[in-house]
Order: structure tokens, then C-alpha cells, then sequence
């Protein structure tokens, strides 16, 4: 498969994602280098060079609505997270990984995993695993925020190291669409791009499901009552007085119920709601639409009242201001 990414920009193109090399740091220097890049982009973990030949890595990262879409062409490598490494809150995160060619060992939660070109599997980021490529490979990552993930798929945590196949059924599909949105990224204009973001999670979510264990417990009248709670969010999420109160009345059900729902996902029912108006706002700093309209503007569209709480809840679930993720995309 070819993934080679055109340099050259239409005017209304996307940003050009942000390309890192080792082609122009000396031998000797490059697994420090490359260390340093995936414990700032991804997450922390130790890296073994090959013993023979030149460590060598190409990699093109874009920011993607919530998600973070990459390609990855390198050299034989293996990584490892030992327990208790250090962790930025924008790094709390599942990668999905897409084997685009070579070979790929997955190991964590106990359970190793080999892909084959096509194939799909994910990982918690912020929890022990090693990864061996003996050869060399390419790969797409797909960084996917953990409440975000949780929300779509019970078990998740069930579900990683796994084996999606990619040479048949939905795990065809979420493989092909993710490498065709990333083949074709510098091609689509922002908003086309940042809009492909929701329905690579819908796919990659069927995916997942597709392999889950068939032992997890879903109660389907817990998980039913859940669904309808999110979707009473959603449609009031604009809703400035939306509270714990105001949603168990929406949905006919008790706040300790609904607490509890969500405590089975390890957040909380107003968690909830301030991550999915963070989440919407990100995506409107992303379109062109609201390019002209003031941040706080934004803020207060998705139901925040102060600016200031706003700015430093969006820091704590970005990593980085709302200031510096909207001037990151327009660079």
C-alpha cells in the first residue's frame, strides 16, 4: 500500500500534517530523538534499536476532530511501557492501529497479538505493553481520547490486543476507510477532513464490537436507559441550566440511577456533559465556518457561562489552550 502523502497544498487544502524524520539526525542520535518524539506525541515508553543497521522512522501526524490520525514508515523497532510511567492528560488515550505492511506483535492485559498487513488492533496507551516489528513496517495510529472510546464501546478494556482481520467483513472497511482518509488528508479542506473524524469512529466501533468477548455482561435495559440519557445530552447540551436535576427529569429517571450508570464507565453523569461540550467546541475552533467568531463566542454556544472555567477545562482535556489549538490548525 502507498503512503506517500503529496507536499504540495491547494490553497483551501488542509494543513499539512506534521511531518518528523530521522533522515536528518546523525545514527548515533536518533533513538534519543526518537524517544523523545513518541513520549511527547503518544506516550512514554522505552525503545530498542535494531542491533544491525541504521533505526530510521518517517511520520506524518494530523490532528483529527477529538482523534489524531498517523502514518508511520520505519525500520525494525521494538517498544515497551514498564507500569507507573508518566503521563500528559492529553496523552489518556486508546490507539487503534492499522498494520499497512511488515509485521506487527502486540502484547498487554496479558494477551499478545500478531498482525498481518490490513489488520487492526488497540491498546491503552497509558497502561503496560510492548510492541515488536522484526522488519520493516508502516502502520496507521489513530489516537482516540479514553472517555470518548468508553462511551462508544462497553468492555473496552476487554477488547485490547485482539485481532480485528482486515481481509473481510466491517474490519475491511474501518481498515480501507482509515487509510484512504489518510492517503487523501492534504487533498480535503478542514472541515471536510475534521467531518470523516466521526464516521472513522463509528466504523472502527463496529470493528471492535466484531472480536469483543462474548462474556461481557450488558444488561440491556441498563445500557438502553444509558443511551437514552446521552441522547437526552445531546440534544440539551447547548443548555447553559442543563443539570443533573434537569436531565433526570428529561429522561424520567432518578439521579442516583444515572450516577450510576456512569459510574460504570469510571466518570460521572456532569463529566460527561463537560467533555461533550469540550469535544463540540473543539470541533467548531476546527471549522472555517467559525473562523471570525470569538472563542468565548464558542464556548457560550455549547453551554458554558464563564470563560475562564471554559479555557482551563479545555487545557485540562487538550493539553493545550483554546488559543494555541485553534492558531496549531491554522499554521
Amino acid at each position: 500500500m502507498n503512503t506517500t502523502i503529496s507536499s504540495k497544498l491547494p490553497n483551501n487544502a488542509v494543513r499539512a500534517g506534521l511531518r518528523l524524520s530521522t533522515k536528518d539526525i546523525a545514527p548515533r542520535e536518533r533513538a534519543d530523538w526518537l524517544r523523545e518524539v513518541i513520549c511527547r506525541e503518544y506516550t512514554h515508553v522505552d525503545i530498542s534499536s535494531p542491533p544491525h543497521g541504521e533505526l530510521s522512522q518517517e511520520l506524518v501526524i494530523y490532528p483529527w476532530g477529538n482523534l489524531q490520525l498517523s502514518t508511520i514508515q520505519s525500520s525494525e523497532i521494538s517498544l515497551e511501557r514498564l507500569p507507573n510511567e508518566p503521563h500528559f492528560n492529553s496523552q489518556d488515550a486508546y490507539f487503534a492501529v492499522i498494520l499497512l505492511s511488515g509485521s506487527y506483535m502486540l502484547e498487554q492485559n496479558g494477551r499478545e497479538v500478531f498482525l498481518q498487513p490490513g489488520d487492526i488492533t488497540i491498546y491503552d496507551a497509558t497502561r503496560p505493553h510492548r510492541i515488536h516489528c522484526p522488519d520493516k513496517f508502516s502502520k496507521l495510529i489513530l489516537s482516540i481520547p479514553r472517555s470518548v472510546l468508553r462511551d462508544k464501546v462497553a468492555g473496552i478494556d476487554r477488547c485490547t490486543a485482539l485481532r480485528i482481520p482486515g481481509n473481510k467483513g466491517i474490519g475491511f472497511v474501518a481498515a480501507n476507510f482509515l487509510h484512504s482518509s489518510a492517503t487523501h488528508a492534504d487533498q480535503l479542506q478542514d472541515h471536510e477532513f475534521s467531518t470523516l473524524s466521526d464516521h472513522a469512529l463509528d466504523l472502527l466501533t463496529l470493528a471492535i464490537t466484531s472480536v469483543r468477548p462474548g462474556d461481557i455482561n450488558l444488561s440491556r435495559s441498563r445500557l438502553g436507559s444509558l443511551n437514552s440519557i446521552k441522547t437526552v445530552v445531546e440534544q440539551n447540551l447547548r443548555n447553559a441550566e442543563l443539570d443533573a436535576s434537569l436531565i433526570s427529569r428529561y429522561a424520567g429517571l432518578s439521579t442516583r440511577y444515572i450516577n450510576g450508570l456512569f459510574e460504570e464507565e469510571a466518570t460521572s453523569l456532569m463529566r460527561y456533559v463537560w467533555a461533550r461540550r469540550l469535544e463540540n467546541c473543539g470541533k467548531d475552533l476546527l471549522n472555517p465556518v467559525f473562523a471570525d467568531h470569538r472563542i468565548s463566542d464558542i464556548a457560550f454556544r455549547w453551554g458554558f457561562n464563564d470563560a475562564a472555567h471554559f479555557s482551563r477545562a479545555f487545557k485540562q482535556q487538550f493539553g493545550c489552550s483554546p488559543r494555541e489549538f485553534r492558531c496549531s490548525i491554522q499554521r
